[in-house]
């Protein structure tokens, strides 16, 4: 393992005498060489067709001034984006009031649940009237965070799992108000298994080491799935959006056999674009079967990052680079997906889970 995380490139300058004169050692995290490739293909800085972002976080929205979004969402032609940290009570009415005051049809706004008190009486009946209230506001969805499953607690200590039945109420509230829940569940695969040669996250674990976990912390991973997809299972007529493909972007096989079992799940493309740029082939296939499950999103809101997601759903481009060496040390290809798919992922889905977004916003067909 040390030969392979650690190795040591030597850079060797021969003299005129046949000597070596120089060497270097350089390690895993620096060794990050530019291809020397000379193929077709640009970077892509707007989108063809306006889109819906389906997965942002915007933690100031109750008082920031939204015409700095405004200026690098117009850039990129995002026409709505969905703030996913709305949070609840006096907060959503905050956002709602600035996003009406501003700019009323740019800007959706999902509300958030408090699981801190899970365990006391009458918990679910009255999260879920909060709910109701918050959507009576102007939340438009639901969010789940990562930590259902993964932090969250009882009343009694206990780990929450993601299908307990004591939040039953909300899931069916969801169903009843018509909202989606964008749900995500634990993180990549990769975080579980070992920390060895053999895992192709190592480098962001190593960077991170806070994301490595094991099967007693605080879960198994295919347990915390799998409670997921029980979840989904028992509330039919609730509509989820499984963030980052479910993790199942680099399978996407497995991940078609999840879509035909349950039918209210949709697919946010929000971090997992390295898995689908480096399997055009297979992931354009997938995109064509599925093209009316799956929604566009970024997730981390940095704009100079859009251009490579464009790309790749875009462009026939090949082997151009990704933005995070740490998250993918692999090249990107493009899936060239026809104009018809890239509405639907663009906008079109969103729009059909959010029927409130601003039809004016989006091309006449």
């Amino acid at each position: 393992m040390k030969n392979f995380l650690q190795f040591v490139i030597c850079i060797l300058t021969i003299s005129s005498c046949g000597q070596i004169t120089t060497s270097q050692e350089m390690g895993f995290e620096e060794y990050n060489p530019t291809s020397t490739l000379v193929v077709p293909g640009e970077e892509i800085t707007k989108a063809k067709y306006p889109f819906v972002d389906v997965h942002s976080h915007q933690f100031r929205m109750a008082e920031q001034d939204l015409s700095e979004l405004i200026g690098h969402m117009d850039q990129m032609n995002m026409a709505v984006m969905v703030n996913l940290s709305g949070g609840s009570g006096d907060n959503i009415e905050k956002i709602t009031t600035n996003i009406q005051d501003h700019y009323p049809n740019r800007f959706v706004v999902f509300a958030n649940v408090n699981f801190d008190e899970v365990g006391l009486p009458g918990w679910g009946e009255k999260a879920a009237k909060q709910l109701e209230i918050d959507v009576a506001n102007g939340a438009k969805g639901l969010k789940i965070y990562k930590s259902l499953g993964l932090r969250n607690k009882d009343v009694n200590g206990e780990r929450l799992a993601v299908d307990d039945e004591r939040l039953d109420p909300i899931w069916a509230k969801c169903g009843e108000l018509n909202i989606p829940v964008l749900i995500h569940s634990a993180d990549p695969r990769s975080f579980w298994d070992p920390m060895d040669a053999n895992n192709e996250r190592w480098l962001e674990l190593k960077t991170r080491p806070g994301r490595k976990r094991s099967s007693t912390d605080p879960a198994p991973w295919e347990q915390i799935i799998a409670e997921q997809h029980r979840m989904f299972k028992r509330h039919p007529n609730t509509t989820f959006i499984n963030a980052h493909m479910g993790w199942f972007a680099n399978n996407l096989g497995k991940l078609g056999e999840l879509l035909e079992e349950m039918p209210n799940m949709y697919v946010g493309i929000g971090a997992i674009i390295a898995e689908l740029g480096r399997q055009p082939r297979n992931a354009k296939s997938f995109f064509l079967k599925y093209q009316d499950r799956i929604l566009f999103g970024k997730d981390s809101w940095q704009p100079a990052e859009f251009p490579t997601y464009f790309r790749v759903l875009e462009s026939d481009d090949e082997y151009f680079p990704y933005y995070k060496k740490y998250h993918a040390f692999w090249a990107m290809y493009g899936l060239d997906l026809p104009d018809d798919v890239l509405k639907k992922v663009y906008y079109k889905n969103a729009m059909k889970l959010i029927p409130s977004l601003d039809s004016a916003l989006f091309p006449e067909d």
